[in-house]
């Protein structure tokens, strides 16, 4: 039995919904536990694409249960749409489970969500404009409405109405948008909450019952270290905590109950949206790694920013998280380069740095202190163990095993499931051997 936290190790889009997808087939239960439907997991199953943005990326193995947690905030109409497409596709979701206590996000969080990025000009901080960020706060403020209010129409009814009456104060005088309809707004919600009342528990005790049966538990956070709302590169963060923590809170559980964490990371790095990024590349290589790794969001499609492989990031994410082991994805990105480069460092204000610094004023002055290593210029796409990739490509992965002091249990190279090199499984443990901290096989 193992219950192991798949998260980010860097701003998010690392190809965490493949990773899960892969583990999935060993687990017994897969748990989303923070993030709305600014999160985007893409999963390509036999050429055919899935893209998730609420439902658990295990939901495509019929036998494995889904849970959506309290930690995350849920748009009934986005996961309801999400749920027809699975339907039409043959996919069964009888298995998905949602959190009583789980916020939702209502429409006037997505009005005030875009509305306040908008007046914010030249600060604005890259926001999806889905209405998570006000979901959060109205939750931190005591004023949400969680998933089990939806299920009493009276009493939704008259929450609405109190709510909106305060809500439309906002919308009028502060960013002079049309007011909004209690009753229609009610009306409209209770629909969306007949369509899911068959899937929404009280999760926490099916989490439990699950780690007391001795399940395989796979907890799935969406965005990724970088993005964290108390450990991210603030303000430019998400407004929840993707970090392996979050996954205690978004649940229900106790910390005792996590077997292992497994970070993922691409070989390279992508940001999207505002924010400092050290090793970003705004010239001829940039644009080939955002062209050969297809960086555009699942969610807004935006285009991702791409540069080098930040080393004190990956370090950093170590830390924060706890990490056992990493995977690292898309390197067959990297297959056309000469030369590649590696942050080990960075330089603040003519001083060498490897720690990761709190003032995101030092962050944006972070200069980027390299190491290059060869590229290796042969395709890896169809590279199935470790002894089929070429050296370079090998001498690459253990730089970063050693560079970030984790093992590399996964590789990918490519977005299908079989392109993929699995060095160790997270869940069974060792299947033949494991890139150590120092690079050396074991």
């Amino acid at each position: 039995m193992a219950n192991v936290v798949v998260i980010g190790a860097q701003w998010g889009d690392e190809g965490k919904g493949k990773i899960t997808d892969l583990l999935s087939k060993s687990a017994d239960v897969v748990v989303r536990y923070q993030g709305g439907v600014n999160a985007g997991h893409t999963v390509v199953v036999k050429g055919q694409t899935f893209k998730l943005h609420l439902i658990p990326s295990g939901i495509l193995y019929p036998e494995t249960k889904c849970i959506i947690g309290c930690g995350t905030v849920i748009d009934p109409k986005v996961l309801i749409e999400e749920l027809d497409r699975l339907v039409a596709l043959n996919i069964p979701t009888d298995k998905l489970l949602i959190s009583q206590t789980a916020h939702v996000t209502m429409p006037y969080h997505r009005s005030i969500d875009l509305a306040s990025e908008e007046v914010r000009g030249t600060h604005k901080i890259g926001t999806t404009g889905r209405g998570i960020g006000p979901t959060y706060m109205d939750k931190s403020d005591r004023v949400g409405i969680r998933v089990q209010d939806l299920m009493d129409a009276e009493s939704f009814r008259e929450q609405v109405a109190w709510t909106i009456v305060q809500k439309n104060e906002i919308l009028e005088k502060l960013y002079n948008l049309p007011p909004l309809d209690p009753e229609q707004v009610a009306t409209e919600y209770l629909g969306y909450a007949e369509r899911l009342r068959p899937h929404v528990v009280n999760t926490s005790v099916e989490i439990y019952e699950a780690v007391r049966r001795r399940r395989n538990i796979l907890f799935e956070g969406a965005q990724g270290t970088l993005l964290d709302l108390d450990h991210g590169t603030y303000p430019y963060v998400t407004s929840s905590n993707p970090i392996a923590g979050g996954a205690c809170i978004g649940t229900g559980i106790g910390p005792t109950t996590i077997d292992r964490v497994i970070g993922v990371a691409k070989a390279y790095t992508t940001r999207v949206g505002e924010g400092p990024f050290p090793t970003e590349l705004e010239d001829a290589s940039g644009d080939m790694l955002g062209e050969r790794g297809a960086e555009f969001g699942t969610t807004t499609g935006r285009k991702r920013r791409c540069g080098w492989f930040d080393g004190v990031i990956g370090r950093y994410a170590v830390r924060i998280n706890g990490m056992d082991c990493m995977a690292i994805t898309k390197l067959d990105v990297l297959d056309e380069f000469d030369e590649i480069q590696v942050c080990v460092a960075y330089e603040i204000n003519g001083e060498r740095t490897t720690d990761f610094p709190n003032s995101g004023r030092d962050f944006a002055k972070c200069v980027p202190i390299y190491k290059t290593l060869p590229g290796w210029k042969q395709n890896t796409a169809d590279c199935r163990s470790l002894e089929d990739l070429p050296k370079a490509a090998l001498d690459y992965l253990k730089f970063l095993a050693d560079l970030m002091e984790v093992p590399i249990s996964i590789v990918s190279l490519g977005p299908s499931r079989d392109q993929t090199i699995i060095v160790e499984d997270p869940i069974h443990g060792p299947k033949r051997g494991l890139l150590s901290a120092d690079g050396t096989p074991v």
